[in-house]
């Protein structure tokens, strides 16, 4: 046979696609590796235009007899991984065919499981950057109320290591650090709907641009001297 020949005869038999998901998850879901061989045969004969292969069709493609294939197709069927379910053709034909909706659901399901949980160790690292954070700037160990007042930041509030960390910033700029001036700040951007630091840099600018030349002069005592925003006298 030449060599053309064999890879038209590759070409030809079309390819079965799965997802990687299946490999990396199926046996987090508890499917066994006799059941996700079956399983792969079935999608197989799916994508080849059998939706319904027979036991002898999968006979003829595993190692496994007759009776170990009925088996295994009724464990999928009863763990909900494969559905039979019926349509109604063209021609008015009824037919049977497998679903496999469900156990794609399961496995995006771990997918997203276990991304929500790398998420969470990330989110708790960065909090936990914030109280040490703190602690460098106010140049102490933060005090028990302070440690609750920062975590309700997170819990309560719902505020982001990097929204937090910009009002600290804001605090220090402004020399006025304190806790109570921190949750000021926070507690306007709350008010006002601002979550990312993009929209708090956005306000901060705004109003440190609205601070009329007067009010400059008093906070100023050079040209050079920057001035920051009051928050501490924000009303609505």
């Amino acid at each position: 046979m030449q060599k053309r020949d064999r890879l038209r005869i590759w070409t030809e038999q079309g390819n079965v696609t799965i997802s990687q998901l299946f490999f990396s998850y199926y046996k987090m879901i508890d499917v066994k590796d006799e059941e996700a061989i079956l399983l792969l045969h079935l999608i197989a004969f799916g994508e080849a235009g059998n939706h319904f292969p027979t036991p002898l069709n999968l006979v003829e493609r595993t190692h496994f007899d007759e009776n170990k294939v009925v088996s295994i197709l009724q464990r999928l069927v009863q763990k909900g991984f494969v559905q039979i379910e019926q349509q109604i053709d063209e021609n008015g034909v009824r037919y049977e065919y497998y679903n496999f909706q469900y156990l794609w659901n399961l496995l995006l399901n771990c997918a997203e499981q276990e991304e929500n949980s790398e998420e969470d160790q990330l989110l708790e690292v960065e909090e936990g950057t914030i109280y040490k954070l703190f602690e460098e700037e106010f140049g102490r160990l933060l005090s028990p109320m302070e440690y609750e007042t920062i975590g309700m930041w997170f819990d309560q509030d719902q505020h982001t290591p990097s929204l937090i960390r910009l009002a600290l910033k804001e605090a220090v700029l402004s020399q006025k650090l304190s806790l109570r001036y921190i949750d000021r700040i926070l507690f306007e951007w709350k008010k006002k709907n601002i979550k990312t630091v993009e929209a708090a840099e956005k306000q901060t600018s705004n109003f440190r641009q609205q601070i009329p030349i007067q009010k400059q002069a008093e906070h100023n005592s050079n040209s050079t001297k920057v001035s920051f925003y009051n928050w501490l006298e924000e009303r609505e």
